[in-house]
Parts: C-alpha cells; sequence; structure tokens
C-alpha cells in the first residue's frame, strides 16, 4: 500500500481509522464502511483481499460533507 487512507464507519460514518503503508485492517463481515483516499494530489495503492464468499454489498452514496476531514480532489469526476 502506498499513500493515506481513511477507512469510515459506525453510525453516519462518524468513526474512522486512519491507514498508511504497512498498515493492516480487518473489516468485519457485513460492517458498512467507506474507503477514501486523503490525499488530492497523490494516489492510493492497497491490497483488498475478502472470504470465498466474497461478500459485497453496494450501500447508497453518502455526502462527501458527512465524513469528516474529507476533501475530494478538484476536477475528480464520478464518471471518471
Amino acid at each position: 500500500m502506498s499513500g493515506n487512507a481513511r477507512m469510515y464507519f459506525g453510525k453516519d460514518y462518524q468513526e474512522f481509522v486512519e491507514l498508511s503503508a504497512g498498515d493492516f485492517m480487518f473489516v468485519p463481515p457485513f460492517l458498512p464502511h467507506l474507503e477514501a483516499n486523503m490525499s488530492t494530489t497523490e494516489e492510493l495503492w492497497w491490497l483488498a483481499c475478502r472470504t470465498p464468499e466474497n461478500i459485497v454489498i453496494n450501500l447508497p452514496d453518502v455526502d462527501d460533507g458527512q465524513l469528516a476531514g474529507y476533501c475530494r480532489a478538484a476536477g475528480f469526476s464520478e464518471k471518471g
């Protein structure tokens, strides 16, 4: 992994854990969470592993303003 990430979780995604190169994080099954790149200029690279059941549930979009300390890079578009 390279870069600085934040994993948001909990009620209204108000709790978070900071992650940087070399960190490991276990996310329990069915825990709603959001991953965020905390840099507006540097890429974030990480490796994710899942159970053989590959449990993925897409959640409704969350407004960026709801995420403490998060700022989307200027010019970023959800569509590419």
